[in-house]
């Protein structure tokens, strides 16, 4: 399963990458992209059919999932059957879980903000590993 994700995960980036107009990949700015894109196909109308909803938030929760792996740690694992990311035995993030929510709830619960708050909410047990491209004085 771990690696029909990972699969999933990289048409996301195949796919999207000429659609987006930027570089698109396992980081940040991508995932902020992705959040404006489910927002759009929710907003027309795009997750009505239950068949399509549960494709899309099953490979961009493929991609988000992949994304919090390369740029904060944590591994592929199997909970109470949901597949999510452990960054050990008690903090786990449902990446799938996460994007069937933004579709149904909008950006409010929107996955950009999810995670970026992942190495607050998880400090101490995730790793950070360079999830930016910009260069380190376009932060101050």
């Amino acid at each position: 399963m771990e690696e029909r994700i990972k699969a999933n995960a990289e048409m996301v980036v195949q796919q999207l990458r000429p659609l987006s107009g930027m570089d698109f990949g396992y980081d940040r700015e991508s995932v902020e992209w992705l959040e404006g894109y489910i927002e759009r196909l929710r907003q027309s109308g795009e997750f009505q059919s239950a068949t399509a909803r549960d494709h899309l938030a099953s490979v961009f929760g493929s991609f988000l999932g992949e994304c919090i792996v390369r740029c904060y740690g944590g591994v592929w694992t199997e909970r109470a059957g949901a597949w999510s990311v452990a960054f050990d035995d008690s903090n786990i993030v449902f990446p799938f879980a996460k994007v069937a929510k933004q579709m149904e709830n909008g950006v409010e619960d929107g996955i950009g903000s999810f995670f970026r708050t992942i190495p607050i909410l998880f400090a101490g047990q995730v790793g950070l590993l360079p999830p930016f491209r910009k260069p380190w004085w376009r932060f101050w």
